[in-house]
């Protein structure tokens, strides 16, 4: 199975790659990294509070993932990543040693997850390009979900995941688990880790992903505020990411 499985993941549709904007940074808001054992450690912008979640939601379970001490990226063969001022923080997520989990995978990685650990095994469903179901069955050990999860990363993409995710209807209604994604090729995806809002009702919120070669799954920087992991949800059409462009219709939820 797994010659079929590396095969498969080499089929274009499914990559992600576009160089990213020359975006000028503005220090005014930058936070200062330290090390921050979960995603609800990182401390939020001035003014802001994070939206209210239940302990049991996707949003709690984003919020409790665990960080990686070691703030390097690296690659699922364990060289570390070539650019490696895009991250703010490295979640402590297993890659698979097989160029396998890049930008879409891992959002499905995280979905599918919580899930997991939810243990609602049959909401563990993915489709392909050709609206083919990958669902999760039986017996439902960890070691079969990975296997199922392989099997997923190299049938499904950025194109197969953008048709099966709802459109959101208004970029201010942005929530934590939401997905910023193109579908194609070249494609790319990432996921909002956590989202805040101030008095006046403004939105900020954090951004992961993974990429080309398949790599450690990372909490972004935004460029125009290098130190800091937090987008804001302001006019501006344009989502400049470190590695990628995004638009606000591109937004998508599960």
């Amino acid at each position: 199975m797994k010659p079929i499985l590396l095969f498969m993941a080499a089929i274009p549709f499914i990559s992600c790659s576009q160089p990213s904007a020359n975006v000028q940074p503005n220090s005014s808001i930058d936070t200062i990294k330290k090390i921050f054992h979960t995603v609800n450690d990182i401390p939020l912008p001035g003014g802001f509070e994070r939206i209210k979640a239940e302990s049991n939601s996707f949003t709690g379970y984003l919020r409790n993932l665990k960080l990686k001490k070691d703030n390097t990226v690296y690659l699922y063969n364990g060289s570390p990543k070539r650019n490696q001022s895009a991250q703010y923080a490295v979640l402590d997520i297993p890659v698979p040693k097989v160029d396998l989990q890049q930008c879409a995978d891992a959002v499905m990685r995280i979905r599918a997850e919580y899930l997991f650990g939810q243990k609602r095994f049959s909401e563990i469903t993915f489709t392909d390009n050709a609206h083919g179901a990958y669902s999760f069955s039986p017996p439902y050990t960890k070691e079969h979900f990975d296997k199922y999860l392989l099997l997923v990363f190299a049938n499904c993409g950025t194109a197969s995941l953008s048709k099966q995710l709802n459109e959101v209807k208004g970029y201010d209604n942005i929530e934590p688990g939401d997905v910023l994604i193109k579908g194609g090729s070249p494609g790319h995806a990432v996921i909002v880790m956590d989202a805040a809002i101030n008095k006046e009702g403004k939105k900020a919120y954090m951004l992961a992903q993974s990429y080309m070669p398949a790599q450690d799954i990372h909490i972004l920087k935004n460029p125009k505020h290098p130190n800091s992991p937090w987008y804001f949800a302001e006019n501006d059409n344009t989502i400049y990411t470190p590695e990628w462009v995004f638009y606000k219709d591109q937004l998508k939820r599960w």
